[in-house]
């Protein structure tokens, strides 16, 4: 019974720490993408125009370099994310919460290896990549087409984290550790991320609207930054926490 009761106090204090760190990470992955992309990607990327967009990456280099580890760290950030998501709803259903971890990681896998793309772009960009048989001018046109395609890259990624928020938000909403409206819009706002992400894989004409990004990828800004600053000011329901660590033990 003792041995029950300090399990669970380590189990309790671990959940603490995740809630908080949960918190910051939901404010960091919505912000640091949107600096990225106001202060860095808008500056290089031109839509529609490859060549200008392979000048732009090669005029400010160390531009798109700062660009490559920002993305890189978001990559990281994702995975923090899922782990506290993970300790915080593991004690509501442990394979849910795992599944949702592993499709987490699936997310920032591909987001790793969408930097790794573009790394390999700029070396190409730079003539390090010893293809001597092509000029810097032949390069332009693929490399740029690849490097304007970053965002629709990014759909795929984007399905994975449609389909673990949903799981992450169901179990917040079953879990009552966050008011249910919360939890549900949740579940709303990364449902919609969901669609957007397939509708840029089959209908791209139509994902790029823009009246269908703000409708499809508003509510999850605004979610994110609504339960980050719950999470962080408040926490979660403790009695319930309480309870779940309880019946997990």
């Amino acid at each position: 019974m003792n041995s029950n009761r300090k399990t669970a106090r380590i189990v309790d204090t671990s959940q603490r720490k995740a809630v908080r760190v949960a918190g910051f990470m939901f404010l960091f992955s919505l912000i640091v993408p949107l600096l990225n992309w106001t202060f860095v990607l808008s500056k290089l990327i031109v839509a529609e125009n490859v060549i200008a967009t392979a000048n732009n990456i090669m005029a400010n280099e160390l531009l798109f370099r700062i660009g490559i580890t920002i993305e890189l760290i978001m990559s990281v950030g994702l995975i923090v994310l899922g782990l506290a998501l993970y300790i915080i709803l593991k004690p509501v259903n442990k394979n849910l919460a795992l599944l949702a971890l592993l499709w987490k990681l699936a997310e920032a896998i591909i987001g790793a290896v969408i930097v790794l793309v573009s790394f390999i772009a700029l070396q190409i960009l730079n003539g390090d990549a010893y293809l001597t048989v092509f000029t810097p001018e032949q390069l332009q046109v693929p490399v740029g087409f690849l490097l304007n395609a970053h965002t629709a890259i990014y759909s795929i990624p984007m399905v994975f984290l449609g389909l673990d928020m949903i799981v992450f938000s169901y179990l917040f909403l079953k879990s009552k550790y966050i008011p249910r409206i919360l939890a549900g819009f949740g579940i709303l706002s990364f449902a919609l991320i969901f669609i957007h992400a397939l509708m840029y894989i089959l209908a791209p004409k139509y994902a790029t609207m823009p009246i269908n990004q703000i409708i499809f990828w508003a509510p999850s800004g605004l979610f994110e930054i609504i339960i980050g600053i719950w999470l962080l000011s408040k926490g979660i329901n403790v009695q319930h926490m309480d309870n779940h660590i309880e019946e997990a033990s």
